[in-house]
């Protein structure tokens, strides 16, 4: 089988630092798909306005392996070398120290590469230059990712209700209380201030990090963000627009 992008997913979010670990937990974020030209046919979106959700099947593009052989790659082509997996990953969630089957987590680093995501589909757009467009939010996505294919989410075959989150239970309900200082609240608009707080309560950090004189620092839509973490608590320290 052969894989070409079939559009490439646009957010705020211009590196992998700060990107939630998974789709749906920071819902304010907003995202656009838009598709390459061979793929930009209204017809082949023809009634997905009717689905309140999707189902991205998209290509962990900044989380490469070392390749064997050589190869040439450029937007919308496809792969034929095989990556050098690892056939355990350590997840970040349990400290990196702790190694788990990679079939068994969401890990980047997989045989194939591919990333599932699912997201609320906020409304269907159509441009004048890049055709028709999907604007999503909840996506856990960097800006230029490339989606391989979209299905329809189907709630009636989609959620099982008895499910069972393995050794991800336990970090179900983790997240931060996000503390913003009115003078750097004003600095941004409402929207985009509800966006970073629900990426910084998810806990961008490294988890074997556990430093409160640490600073950190990135970039979300057109803003660089610098804060800190005590215990449960995140304290964000500046939030300045970036030169443009």
């Amino acid at each position: 089988m052969q894989l070409t992008a079939i559009a490439y997913a646009h957010n705020g979010f211009h590196s992998k630092f700060g990107i939630p670990r998974q789709s749906g937990r920071a819902k304010s974020i907003m995202t656009c798909i838009v598709f390459e030209p061979e793929f930009r046919n209204a017809d082949a979106l023809r009634g997905i306005e009717q689905f309140s959700h999707l189902w991205l099947i998209w290509g962990f593009s900044e989380a490469k392996r070392k390749q064997r052989g050589n190869r040439t790659q450029a937007a919308g082509t496809h792969e034929t070398l095989t990556n050098d997996w690892s056939p355990t990953v350590r997840p970040p969630r349990l400290g990196g120290n702790t190694r788990i089957g990679v079939f068994a987590t969401r890990s980047p680093f997989r045989p194939n590469g591919l990333g599932l995501s699912s997201v609320r589909l906020e409304r269907v757009e159509q441009t004048g230059n890049k055709g028709t467009v999907l604007w999503v939010s909840g996506a856990d996505l960097m800006d230029s990712t490339p989606i391989y294919d979209i299905k329809p989410y189907l709630p009636y075959t989609d959620i099982h209700a008895d499910a069972n989150s393995g050794f991800t239970a336990q970090h179900d309900d983790y997240r931060l209380e996000v503390v913003i200082a009115e003078d750097i609240r004003t600095e941004v608009d409402e929207f985009t201030r509800q966006a970073i707080v629900e990426i910084l309560s998810e806990d961008p950090r490294p988890q074997y990090q556990d430093d409160p004189d640490r600073i950190y620092q990135f970039e979300y839509d057109n803003y660089h963000i610098c804060f800190s973490v005590d215990g449960h608590k995140c304290y964000v320290k500046e939030i300045t627009p970036l030169a443009i």
